[in-house]
């Protein structure tokens, strides 16, 4: 099935957030292709006010965060080593608990309408006293 990766397809070996350079260029090509040619087909419900959707997904660090440990849970639950409950557990632990932080009208597209994209502002933080 399209989207199904396997570690010799994409060697991702780290999160992403903590790649640089082309590994973390090479890790958004898969993610990419994986969201895009299965994630969204599949389970991409439709876009309204309740349900918010970025089709610039990558934009917001925050997605892009949960879209890849949704690959890696994806990759290690459905793969030939994730035994006959893999898949169901993958839906049940990672993806339910996933698309509904995503979704969430205050999540991380929250301030995205149907087709137009805006970043999310992140909260100040001052420093800790020295």
């Amino acid at each position: 099935m399209s989207g199904f990766a396997t570690e010799a397809d994409h060697p991702v070996t780290s999160f992403i957030l903590y790649l640089e350079g082309e590994d973390q260029r090479a890790a958004m090509q898969g993610l990419s292709g994986w969201v895009s040619g299965l994630l969204l087909p599949v389970y991409g419900r439709e876009v309204t006010s309740r349900a918010p959707w970025c089709p610039q997904w990558w934009e917001h660090l925050e997605a892009v965060a949960h879209l890849h440990a949704l690959w890696l849970a994806w990759q290690e639950l459905t793969g030939p080593n994730g035994g006959m409950t893999g898949p169901a557990m993958w839906h049940r632990d990672f993806l339910a608990p996933t698309m509904q932080v995503l979704r969430d009208p205050d999540g991380p597209f929250a301030g995205c309408k149907a087709g137009t994209h805006r970043p999310k502002e992140a909260p100040a933080a001052e420093p800790y006293p020295a």
